[in-house]
């Protein structure tokens, strides 16, 4: 949807620029797109949160960074006035990176933000990253996918909306599919969820990990069962942000520990027993 500029003509007659909704992977920045990689560099202003990681976030000058993640005091950044920002950076020409960690369209309100420049006739443009759903698991040697255990994958939300009235998770219906199934920012909801599949017949057996700032130097790894996990996450103080994986694949991981470079104790820290 932009030129090769970065920027239109508005029917003012004024310059628009383009905004970049761009996704920044797990974290370690060896595995951001070469795309996003050059947006980074070329950018006038770009408007962050937290979960890109601070080994990219340094890497951009100071000068240009806008923090609209988590503030002083525990206050998130209201997503009206990100939505409004990136607005008014637009249409004073400047080349404007909203930065998120992982993929913008899974989880991260990417969605929400191109229907407002739609809305506002801003040019833009999405960039996907990978998603830590996907990359976060691949790196604790999780296949979310695996020919033997899991022929279909579901991605969820531990975080929904707080003004919804009821969850729209259907928990039973997750548990009757068989698959592997990866909460995202399911860390403080662990105990509700885990319990939901229990009771919805989900075995109590079936493998469980915990991937906390997967890629990030102080990855951590937690795995256990679905019976056994909470006490697991408990025990081994895993925070935020972390994924969860629930299934058969989870399993995998102890199969492959002992060769797995980028999942190693020695680098990561050490394995939670089960």
């Amino acid at each position: 949807m932009s030129d090769t500029s970065g920027a239109t003509e508005a029917e003012s007659g004024g310059t628009v620029g383009t905004v970049y909704l761009v996704g920044s992977g797990p974290g370690d920045p060896d595995l951001l797109t070469v795309k996003a990689r050059h947006l980074l560099d070329e950018a006038d202003v770009v408007l962050h949160d937290k979960l890109p990681g601070s080994e990219i976030l340094d890497q951009i000058p100071e000068e240009k960074r806008e923090d609209v993640g988590k503030r002083a005091g525990g206050e998130w950044t209201p997503q009206e006035y990100t939505n409004k920002r990136l607005v008014e950076l637009a249409r004073e020409g400047k080349r404007v990176v909203r930065l998120k960690g992982g993929d913008p369209f899974v989880f991260g309100r990417g969605g929400e933000e191109a229907e407002h420049l739609a809305s506002e006739e801003v040019p833009f443009e999405v960039v996907p990253g990978i998603t830590s759903a996907i990359g976060g698991p691949a790196v604790a040697g999780i296949p979310v996918t695996h020919r033997d255990h899991a022929s279909s994958v579901s991605f969820v939300t531990g975080h929904e909306d707080p003004t919804k009235e009821e969850s729209a998770v259907n928990w039973e219906a997750l548990a009757a599919t068989g698959g592997t199934i990866v909460v995202l920012m399911g860390v403080g909801k662990l105990p509700d969820y885990t319990k939901a599949l229990r009771d919805a017949g989900m075995d109590p057996h079936t493998p469980v990990a915990l991937v906390e700032r997967a890629t990030w130097p102080d990855m951590r790894v937690a795995t256990g069962t679905l019976e056994t996990v909470v006490d697991v996450c408990d025990a081994a103080g895993i925070e935020p942000p972390a994924i969860t994986v629930v299934g058969d694949v989870a399993g995998t991981r102890e199969r492959v520990l002992q060769f797995l470079r980028n999942g190693s104790e020695s680098e990561f820290g050490t394995e939670a027993e089960r």
